[in-house]
């Protein structure tokens, strides 16, 4: 396939870590950089928070010396403030990369009008993706979106067509709706669709829990690359097996249980160093532990121990009770990971569906803090 452009890169594998909050920090970006390329996308960050400096925003704007491009998404609702903040990224060089994000199913966002909930109002939309492009100048902007809020209000074309009028780089397209959350299976389909219907760049995310199921969504949707989100959480290795896919090697990492707890304290080091306090990167660890130990015949107690730790110290002593030799539970290569849930009635601000041509700016819209 073709190689994935973004302004003056050249993503290889075409591979795109998408934004999960709580999860894609500096740390675990280059966990994941340790063991493959592509392009890692940090936390979404708010344009409200941003121009005000919000300092835990501010500190979630961290990337690597050698980390580049420095991909960074925004939220935002009102175009002048997400102008303004796309203004700031580009006068302080605080990142190569913009994405824009219209895909949050979350309903403190969607209630907002935000997120996946935003392109139904197509103008402001519209407004709030070229106030971006404009701002922008030189850095290239992308934009990641769901289909619509639910089957009767779909959206994923007709913002395609206007990204793309706007002068975005790509679009990534989640195949879901904003009411199936995380639930039931992607639709590859509209990845297609997107794809055959646009002239730019598009990258398809849902559903690929494997580096062969990123090779299978390419085939079947004529996608030029993925944006791959639960499918690494407890498995950074994920992105040496895509490399190994795009590459069209065969090879796929399967860790024992001895290099899975190596990779556990290596995230847990990382996390430490990142916030520069053991207590606070051992309680951020704790989240993974899960994830990472999915499958493994590891009993409860010490599963419920390592979810509790808050040394460094204490992390060594636990993982060396684990059996080195255990293999990779195989059986859950290709099960979902982390959120899962039903797929729900969508959280919209009073009247939201009545009128796709408003474009003013909801009361009390953009959100003054960043994060999950």
């Amino acid at each position: 396939m073709k190689s994935l452009r973004l302004g003056p890169y050249e993503v290889e594998p075409p591979v795109v870590l998408a934004p999960m909050a709580g999860i894609t920090n500096i740390a675990f970006r280059k966990l994941c950089r340790e063991h493959g390329a592509g392009l890692y996308v940090c936390e979404m960050v708010t344009t409200r928070a941003l121009v005000e400096r919000n300092p835990k925003t501010m500190r979630m704007l961290a990337f690597s010396e050698d980390e580049r491009p420095r991909s960074l998404q925004l939220y935002g609702i009102d175009p002048e403030i997400v102008g303004q903040a796309v203004r700031m990224v580009v006068e302080e060089d605080l990142a190569d990369h913009i994405d824009l994000n219209f895909g949050c199913p979350v309903p403190k966002v969607t209630r907002k009008g935000g997120g996946s909930a935003l392109p139904w109002r197509h103008r402001l939309f519209e407004r709030i993706v070229r106030r971006a492009v404009e701002a922008a100048e030189h850095v290239p902007v992308t934009v990641k979106m769901r289909k619509g809020i639910d089957d009767d209000h779909l959206t994923y074309r007709r913002a395609g067509e206007i990204a793309q009028d706007a002068g975005v780089a790509w679009v990534a397209l989640h195949g879901r709706t904003a009411a199936q959350r995380y639930s039931g299976q992607a639709d590859w389909e509209a990845i297609a669709d997107l794809k055959a219907h646009l002239d730019i760049p598009v990258l398809g995310n849902g559903d690929i829990w494997e580096a062969d199921d990123a090779l299978r969504m390419v085939e079947q949707t004529g996608a030029d690359g993925v944006v791959v989100g639960r499918g690494c959480l407890g498995r950074p290795w994920l992105f040496a097996d895509l490399a190994a896919a795009f590459a069209g090697r065969t090879e796929r990492v399967l860790p024992n249980l001895g290099e899975v707890a190596a990779t556990m304290r290596r995230h847990a080091e990382l996390l430490v160093e990142w916030l520069g306090d053991e207590p606070h990167g051992c309680a951020d660890f704790r989240k993974h532990v899960a994830w990472y130990l999915k499958g493994f015949p590891v009993g409860s107690e010490l599963r419920r121990r390592l979810a509790m730790i808050s040394s460094l110290v204490e992390l060594d002593d636990l993982l060396g009770k684990l059996d080195p030799a255990t293999p990779y539970p195989v059986e859950t290569l290709g099960q979902p990971r982390g959120r899962t849930n039903s797929p729900g009635k969508v959280a919209l601000p009073d009247g939201w569906l009545a009128d796709p041509d408003a474009d003013g700016v909801p009361d009390g819209a953009e959100l003054a803090d960043s994060g999950g």
